[in-house]
């Protein structure tokens, strides 16, 4: 099993991802955007960092990358695809999922540990979690406020798309508690495609080694081992 981890000039937790990754059991390689992906990847990951600085607008102009076509076209296939911090921008605006990420409400970049409440435990991104179970993950974002129309959240969550909300440590959903301003305190979404596909804005790969504390972020990367 190969994850290609896609890099983007500007990307900066590519080899965090691999070595994460690895440390699972899980084969990965960084692939620079321009090279395309390799044939037959098993798993996708769009890493965090800052995609051609942030320039336009979070993700706008890694999104428009000729790799981006290969990388629509694998999650139409079925294959696993992640987009975490940037990698979520980029996910939105490369049509991946709905909705938009913009300046967070505070207007500063945020870098902090956040507690999320899973909201779908029937995800290959979840399943090592229970529905309603509170995970501890870091977020490191200027532009991590989550937007999307009221109708199309709706849809969203009827259809429980929405995989983690920003909460409290007791799991309330609180505007205290959600770190950036993102609507309905949304912290990470399934694509269009199904839920094999999804974006989120907090980094599980800084939250899987033991020597720092935390481990909480292992069971989202581990969908790539199923």
């Amino acid at each position: 099993m190969t994850v290609a981890v896609v890099q983007f000039g500007g990307s900066n937790c590519d080899r965090d991802t691999v070595r994460a990754l690895a440390d699972l059991g899980i084969d990965a390689e960084r692939v620079w955007h321009e090279d395309g992906l390799p044939s037959d990847p098993d798993g996708i990951v769009l890493p965090g960092g800052f995609s051609y600085g942030d320039y336009l607008r979070a993700g706008a102009m890694a999104a428009h990358s000729p790799v981006m076509e290969s990388v629509r076209a694998a999650a139409a296939e079925g294959v696993p695809v992640l987009g975490i911090c940037n990698g979520a921008q980029i996910g939105c605006e490369g049509g991946l999922t709905p909705g938009a990420f913009t300046t967070n409400e505070s207007a500063r970049f945020q870098c902090e540990h956040v507690h999320c409440r899973v909201e779908n435990g029937d995800t290959p991104w979840t399943q090592a979690y229970d529905e309603g179970e509170i995970i501890t993950l870091p977020i490191a974002h200027g532009e991590g406020r989550y937007e999307i129309g009221d109708d199309r959240l709706a849809t969203l969550e009827s259809e429980d798309r929405v995989l983690f909300r920003y909460c409290t440590p007791d799991g309330e959903v609180t505007p205290e508690a959600n770190p950036n301003g993102s609507k309905h305190s949304v912290a990470g979404v399934i694509g269009d495609a199904g839920d094999h596909v999804a974006v989120m804005m907090p980094h599980p790969e800084r939250a899987t080694l033991e020597v720092l504390g935390q481990t909480e972020g292992r069971g989202v990367l581990q969908a790539f081992s199923h």
